[in-house]
Formats: C-alpha cells, sequence, structure tokens
C-alpha cells in the first residue's frame, strides 16, 4: 500500500500519483491529510504536510479530488488522518464526508484505543474500516484491545520511532507480528521504515500488506524540480520493483 500525501505539489497531481500506483499493481493507497503536528511522521512526510497547508489546502477539497478519482481506480483508498481534525469535523460528518468521497476507511494514529468507542461504533455501523496501530512497544493486553476496536486491518509498526527510509529493520518484527496474527482475524499491514525490495522480501511472508511512504513522497516531492510525467514514471517503476520482489 503506497502512501502519498494530499497538495504535494498539488491535488491533481496527487489524483494522478495515486492513479499511477494503482495501475502499476498496489492494491490499497493511503493519502495523509495535511496536519500541522503530525504525531508519528519524519521529516520527509512533515515537509509536505507543510507545502500542502501552505497552499491552503482543505479538508473539502481533498474530498471533492477523491469524490471524483475514486470511482475511476481498481484498488480502495484510505486516509491517514489525525483524531483532532476527525473530532473538528465531528465524528459522524467525517465519515459520513469521506465515504462520499469514496473513502474506504481511515488510520487515526494518535486516537488512543481507550478512547476509541465511540469512532469504532459509528465506522461499524457506517460499514467504513477504522485502522488503528501497534507498535513493537504496545504491551500485549493492549495489543488485543486495539485489534478488537480495529477494522478493515491492522497497521502494525515495524519500529519504535517516525516514519522514514531505513537501511535496515528490527529482526524481532517477523515474531511480534506472528503473536499478534494469533490474537486476530483481521490482516496485518506492516509499515514505518520499508523502503527496499530487500525488506520486501524479508516481510511478505509474515504479512498481508506493506505500507511505504517515505520513499514515495520522496519522489513526489521532485515534481516541483522534474518533469511531472518522469517523476510519474520513476514512482511507477519504484512501486513496480517492490511489489515484484514481493512476488518473489
Amino acid at each position: 500500500m503506497p502512501f502519498v500525501t494530499a497538495g504535494d505539489p498539488d491535488l491533481d497531481f496527487t489524483a494522478e500519483v495515486i492513479r499511477q500506483l494503482v495501475d502499476r499493481g498496489s492494491s490499497m493507497c493511503e493519502l495523509g491529510i495535511p496536519y500541522s503536528d503530525p504525531i508519528a511522521d519524519g521529516p520527509v512526510i512533515q515537509a509536505s504536510y507543510t507545502r500542502a497547508l501552505d497552499k491552503k489546502i482543505k479538508l473539502a477539497d481533498i474530498f471533492q479530488m477523491l469524490g471524483r478519482l475514486t470511482p475511476t481506480l481498481a484498488a480502495p483508498v484510505v486516509t491517514m488522518v489525525s483524531y483532532a481534525i476527525v473530532y473538528r469535523r465531528g465524528l459522524e460528518e467525517y465519515v459520513s464526508g469521506a465515504k462520499a468521497a469514496g473513502v474506504a476507511g481511515a488510520i487515526v494514529p494518535d486516537l488512543p484505543a481507550e478512547e476509541s468507542a465511540a469512532l469504532a461504533e459509528i465506522c461499524r455501523r457506517e460499514d467504513f474500516s477504522l485502522i488503528q496501530l501497534v507498535t513493537p512497544t504496545t504491551p500485549r493486553d493492549r495489543a488485543r484491545l486495539i485489534a478488537e476496536r480495529t477494522t478493515g486491518f491492522i497497521y502494525y509498526v515495524s519500529v519504535a520511532g517516525i516514519t522514514g527510509e531505513r537501511n535496515e529493520l528490527p529482526r524481532e518484527i517477523v515474531d511480534n507480528v506472528a503473536w499478534l496474527r494469533r490474537q486476530t482475524d483481521l490482516p496485518i499491514c506492516i509499515g514505518f521504515g520499508i523502503s527496499r525490495p530487500e525488506h520486501v522480501r524479508t516481510l511478505a511472508p509474515v504479512s498481508d500488506g506493506l505500507i511505504v511512504g517515505s520513499a514515495i513522497v520522496r519522489r513526489v516531492a521532485e515534481a516541483s524540480t522534474k518533469p511531472r510525467d518522469e517523476v510519474l514514471e520513476e514512482i511507477g517503476d519504484y512501486v513496480a520493483g517492490l511489489l515484484a520482489a514481493m512476488e518473489e
């Protein structure tokens, strides 16, 4: 599942990137909703949010773009969104607005599991996935609670830290995901730090999906200095290489 942020460098190009990712074989796309105080994002994604906010891009603009785009895609789109945005919009209003735009679910990284019951109930009622995160430091009792409150899939965070490309990933990921799989029937997708074919080859056998973020967002940012068609082709080739490694 590739990750791209809205408004980097603009919404029309964001739509082109998502279409390119799906055309190259991505099974789902995660769209980051720009926020001024990101919780777990590294410098690449933080910078993309800053560029989007500087352009005054609003949630309504993003939903409008997605409303035009999602009916043309062969894969679902979910949003990565701060709970502050959801809460300010209104829980019911955010879910209904996202659904109207063709969005399949939301990843809400800063919503504690203990406080997620209200949003989880709305999402279940509306058949809208509420995707929550389990990290390497999450206590196991709490991980079970998160799994109970989650729909769609569980987002397993591979490292204790922020998003960003890494040379190596912790060896304990495989064991941690194997334990989590015994606690739930939900698919488990792994994210944070994944950027290389060797990462994919290691993690594909134990996961239901792999989430690639900063490596794609960094390439998207290059659209301000390169021809857009060239950037789109580079992104497509990069993702195709990761998908080929998954098939291996």
